[in-house]
């Protein structure tokens, strides 16, 4: 059990790691006060450009992916405790989620999480990002919405956990999708409103100028 919460903590501290802020101090930038205020990288790119996006989310994606990777693969010697290796990859994957959402290292105000979970994705179920990314694309290019089409790509999840067939990854699923949702709530509340951003050039259906 000692070794499960040693690997849990090692991925959550890993998930910490914010891209957008790493890269932020070489270029002397903290995005949190800009944009949206968040440290992910959809307000990376609208602040600092698609160059200094793309940094962000190379890293935000690979620790998601060494935190379901490496961190469990890792031997200290004795067991893990009752889970077996499937379910340690999941549950290192989602400690670096809430890692990047609530860093350690940057006073708890991290990004939303989407990247990260990608990187985890690429190691629990692959497969399953093929729904996700298509439900992202379609939604954003139908709406202009980030915040909506990572949410739908999220829940996107669920149907194709159930797909599979695997108990432990449709509990899986259903926890990110459930945190993807908390952690866009601003932007689902903005988007009642009527004053979320969107993405107009994006848009499929923006009206011309």
């Amino acid at each position: 059990m000692t070794t499960l919460i040693v690997k849990i903590i090692l991925a959550y501290l890993l998930g910490s790691v914010s891209g957008s802020l790493l890269l932020g101090r070489l270029r002397k930038v903290d995005i949190r006060g800009q944009g949206s205020g968040n440290a992910g990288g959809t307000n990376a790119f609208r602040t600092q450009g698609w160059l200094f996006a793309l940094g962000v989310v190379i890293i935000d994606v690979g620790k998601g992916l060494i935190a379901a990777w490496l961190i469990p693969a890792i031997s200290f010697g004795n067991t893990t405790g009752p889970l077996d290796q499937s379910i340690l990859v999941m549950v290192c994957g989602f400690a670096a989620v809430v890692g990047h959402c609530f860093p350690v290292w940057h006073g708890f105000r991290g990004g939303k999480g989407a990247a990260t979970a990608v990187g985890a994705l690429i190691i629990i179920e692959p497969w399953v990002l093929i729904p996700l990314f298509v439900t992202w694309i379609v939604t954003l290019v139908l709406t202009g919405y980030v915040g909506l089409s990572t949410v739908l790509a999220g829940f996107s999840l669920i149907p194709s956990a159930w797909w599979v067939g695997n108990p432990s990854l449709i509990v899986f699923a259903v926890a990110l999708a459930a945190f993807l949702l908390f952690t866009h709530r601003v932007n689902i509340r903005s988007l009642w409103n009527g004053t979320e951003y969107r993405f107009e050039r994006i848009h499929l259906f923006s009206r011309k100028r």
